[in-house]
């Protein structure tokens, strides 16, 4: 405890950093207060929207509202979140990667960079304007839990909906920017883990509650669930920052008197390269169809039905393997073991045993490949484990409550750990760089970057 408050003393008398940190929950006040903001044309009085609000959203839906922080379910002005952002931002860095003109633009310096940005921005606004005339239809349908909060209905609260949607979105966006700049840590991640972390508090006290009904399991079925929610965080822990470290030597080079290189390194290859990407895209492949039942989730068949209900085996199944499928994709267009091979060959740098040039790529991508299948899998269990924690089995399922079972694993779990690792690891460089002394004297944090410096997900 004493280390602990030392820590703390040390962290505020750092001015720059007590500033970053004041700056981003400021920011961070600012978003969560808009998220109870009711969208115009909406009775923020009236008992159904509370109602609606309490009960959440279900299925594919709920994940959306859990990355709103509930705006989603509360019919709130930031109803979409940075989801929009996130899409457009995924969308651009694919294009960059597949599409030759886009790589020479992005290679052009900060005018490079800026362009990508804006361009960004811009389908923000297409992606924000197309969801948001979907929400309306979902806020809109008679028989919905949104009808009798509406004043108003029709073209004109399309309009006014849509453009408040839109506007929301993009401010959120804002705030993300000005944490990234002035504040501490990626503003993006920041605003999504904070919107996941509102909602624990009270699906906590739920599931806590819940479980003291008859026959629920009483307070040892809460232990033991906090339990297994402690050790699937770990297990999270040890993928996001495990790597295999590839051994290199430097050959020796003789310039005048003085010896250069001959040094011992090792190239440290991430098991789990692709970070959440694969997750986000297996969950947006699987929303296509959810698209078209949009209006009335209850009433959907067939592969619609399942894929708006994560606790179906078959979705589950489909999952997995679309998530080991796009961790191998993903991986290989972030991960280029020729450029890797070339650089070393460029800089005197071999690995022991193999010869440079095409024999070093063969071998890293090798290596490469080994490790990838094991953390896809995990990846994929980790993607699954809300639903399973959530399925039926016999009259009850193993966590009572639908919101908590979603901070078992999947998404939202994975996107936690990686953004506070970010973040501590940014205040220990501060630490380290001021007071000589990290967070823990046992070791260093490692962020999601701070093991290699290939390029990771967006979030």
């Amino acid at each position: 405890m004493k280390k602990l408050i030392q820590t703390l003393k040390n962290i505020w008398e750092i001015d720059e950093l007590k500033k970053k940190i004041i700056y981003t929950l400021l920011l961070i006040l600012i978003y969560r207060v808009g998220s109870h903001i009711v969208l115009p044309g909406i009775d923020p009085n009236n008992p159904s929207l509370a109602d609606a609000a309490s009960k959440g959203s279900k299925g594919i839906l709920g994940l959306f509202d859990a990355f709103a922080g509930g705006s989603f379910s509360q019919a709130s002005i930031f109803a979409l979140g940075i989801m929009p952002y996130i899409s457009a931002s995924i969308f651009m860095q694919l294009m960059t990667i597949l599409v030759p003109q886009l790589q020479k633009i992005q290679k052009e310096g900060e005018t490079g960079r800026k362009k990508i940005t804006q361009w960004t921005r811009y389908l923000t606004v297409i992606v924000t304007a197309f969801q948001a005339t979907a929400y309306v239809a979902f806020l809109t349908n008679p028989s919905g839990p949104y009808a009798p909060a509406l004043l108003i209905n029709g073209p004109l609260f399309t309009f006014i909906t849509v453009i408040s949607l839109t506007a929301g979105t993009l401010f959120v966006m804002w705030l993300g920017e000005k944490i990234q700049d002035k504040g501490l840590g990626n503003g993006t991640s920041i605003i999504i883990m904070v919107g996941i972390l509102s909602r624990l508090p009270a699906s906590l006290l739920k599931e806590f509650n819940s479980k003291f009904e008859r026959g629920a399991g009483g307070l040892l079925g809460f232990t033991l669930e906090i339990v297994i929610l402690i050790t699937i965080i770990f297990g999270l822990i040890l993928l996001v920052q495990g790597v295999r470290q590839i051994p290199l030597n430097y050959a020796k080079q003789i310039v005048g008197n003085r010896d250069f290189g001959g040094a011992r390194n090792f190239l440290p290859i991430k098991v789990n390269s692709a970070g959440v990407m694969p997750i986000i895209f297996a969950q947006a492949i699987m929303f296509i169809p959810t698209l078209f039942s949009f209006t009335n989730m209850d009433s959907a068949k067939g592969i619609v039905r399942i894929f708006s209900d994560h606790s179906n085996v078959w979705y589950m199944v489909i999952y997995s393997v679309m998530v080991i499928a796009f961790t191998f994709l993903y991986t290989a267009l972030i991960f280029n073991p020729k450029q890797i091979a070339e650089d070393l060959k460029r800089s005197n740098g071999f690995i022991p045993g193999v010869k440079p040039g095409e024999p070093t790529a063969d071998y890293i991508g090798a290596v490469m490949d080994r490790i990838t299948l094991p953390g896809a899998i995990f990846l994929a269990i980790v993607g699954i484990l809300p639903g399973f924690m959530s399925m039926k089995f016999g009259a009850s399922s193993f966590v009572s409550s639908q919101e908590f079972s979603t901070f078992f694993g999947g998404t939202s779990l994975l996107i936690m750990v990686g953004v506070i690792l970010d973040t501590l690891q940014q205040i220990e460089t501060y630490l380290l760089m001021k007071k000589y002394d990290g967070l823990m004297s046992s070791g260093r944090v490692q962020g999601r970057q701070g093991a290699t410096e290939m390029p990771t997900a967006v979030v």
